[in-house]
């Protein structure tokens, strides 16, 4: 008999569980009226002697324009795990998890086991190693996440972003967030530190992997005809235009013109008012700066 883990219920589930109170102050908004943005990851940054209580913040947010699968009536679907050997939908309760360590070959590994393997719960972020910061290369880099002070932490904090600025210098270390360990590198930016999660060295490919030669050889006449290509395209930053997602705005285009028309439009009931609003990360991030700084 297969071990089973725990039955986990969805996150609707979950919402409905919450007490009034809570399930309000999910939806909490600012003064602006924009969805207030909570920390991905409240902890410690450690330098020697140093602690500086910090919260993280994703760099980035997604607005590529999703489209959802909607079935015959307009409602919403939903996916889920079915078994083609009972051909029926399985419950939380009757899966477990599976390791392939070969074709249709599978190790069950149980939520004990996972437990038990899992790195040791901590808050802290040990800056043990830097390295100068132009030496990583931008390919291990995986997400981007701001780093603010904490309550009480301004000073350190500024101190500790000066420093790393003045010298250049990135600070590499481990950290566990929501039961995971990542690779992490620190970086100073303009007086705001900033974090970028990182690959593992296994998780890259080699060129040679793509089939490239290690160093091909290319004439010298040629390299200086791109040379001056290049210089006679060169800009000094990227224009913001050629940042912008082309794609999404058609899209959002179309979606507001079928709605202004009511062509194609089908409702749903939402699960919170508060659910869909956009927020700046950017703004709330110098908001809070600028709170802090005073």
């Amino acid at each position: 008999m297969l071990p089973k883990r725990e039955c986990q219920s969805s996150p609707q589930e979950r919402r409905k569980q919450l007490p009034k109170k809570a399930r309000k102050s999910r939806g909490a908004e600012s003064g602006n009226g924009q969805a207030r943005i909570r920390p991905f990851w409240s902890g410690t940054l450690t330098f020697g002697l140093v602690s500086v209580p910090v919260n993280l913040f994703p760099a980035n947010q997604s607005n590529r324009a999703p489209l959802r699968m909607l079935g015959p009536e307009g409602e919403p679907l939903a996916r889920r795990y079915y078994s083609q050997k009972s051909e029926r939908d399985l419950d939380p309760d009757e899966m477990v998890r599976g390791y392939e360590y070969k074709k249709d070959k599978y190790v069950v590994i149980s939520d004990e086991e996972l437990e038990r393997l899992a790195p040791e719960k901590t808050r802290d972020i040990d800056l043990t190693r830097f390295v100068p910061a132009e030496s990583i290369p931008p390919i291990y880099f995986e997400r981007g996440y701001f780093l603010t002070p904490d309550e009480g932490s301004e000073k350190a904090y500024k101190l500790l972003a000066k420093t790393m600025e003045q010298t250049d210098q990135a600070g590499i270390a481990t950290f566990v967030m929501r039961g995971k360990e990542y690779l992490v590198a620190i970086f100073s930016d303009h007086g705001v530190l900033r974090a970028e999660t990182m690959r593992f060295a296994d998780e890259l490919r080699s060129p040679a992997d793509v089939g490239l030669p290690k160093k091909p050889k290319v004439p010298t006449a040629t390299v200086r005809k791109f040379e001056k290509l290049i210089s006679s395209k060169a800009k000094k930053e990227i224009p913001r235009a050629k940042l912008e997602d082309d794609q999404a705005a058609r899209l959002l285009k179309l979606v507001k013109k079928k709605e202004s028309k009511r062509a194609n439009v089908v409702e749903v009931e939402a699960e919170s008012k508060d659910e869909g609003k956009v927020v700046d990360m950017m703004e709330a991030l110098k908001r809070s700066m600028r709170g802090k700084h005073k």
